[in-house]
């Protein structure tokens, strides 16, 4: 059989269509009703069917962290995640944290310590910082480079990214 064979058969037959999936996700706040292939991530819902692009594919493996998200309030690698698990959950993104144009206390704290360079790790980096925060996991900096160890920079920004932490955890605003 060539490969003209191969594609004619496989255009043809019904099994091997993806089964579409209706999802009602509730994004930052907000209902959304999607129809998508029953195989599409929480990342790519997010991104191409919601245009929300904070979360980014940096490996999509889940070994980057560049696409955590919270889920019920628990981080979550959302390349690993099929947006039909997630089907009457609450998911917060990075655009999901400020309030009426204020940035989330972790937010600024990224942006009063410099805690990053190119930029792209950043929205991730921050979703698990405040994880880390509510599952009280930042008592000491070996804590908060263990709880994020999930979490790469390429840039190395990580002595920045703990002093950022550090310094939420410690009431700065």
């Amino acid at each position: 059989m060539n490969q003209q064979d191969i594609g004619a058969r496989s255009a043809g037959d019904e099994s091997l269509e993806v089964p579409q999936v209706d999802v009602a996700l509730n994004v930052n706040g907000a209902s959304h009703r999607l129809r998508c292939d029953a195989r599409v991530t929480l990342l790519d819902a997010l991104r191409d069917h919601l245009g929300l692009t904070g979360a980014k594919k940096g490996c999509d493996q889940g070994a980057c962290g560049a696409c955590t998200v919270l889920v019920d309030g628990k981080r979550v690698v959302s390349c690993l995640m099929l947006a039909a698990q997630c089907e009457g959950r609450e998911i917060t993104t990075v655009e999901g944290l400020s309030v009426d144009g204020v940035s989330h206390p972790v937010q600024a704290a990224f942006t009063r310590h410099d805690a990053f360079q190119c930029g792209y790790c950043t929205p991730g980096q921050i979703m698990s910082a405040i994880a880390l925060m509510t599952e009280g996991r930042a008592r000491s900096d070996a804590d908060i480079r263990e709880f994020m160890s999930g979490n790469i920079c390429r840039c190395g920004a990580y002595p920045r990214i703990r002093a950022a932490i550090r310094d939420v955890v410690a009431g700065g605003r």
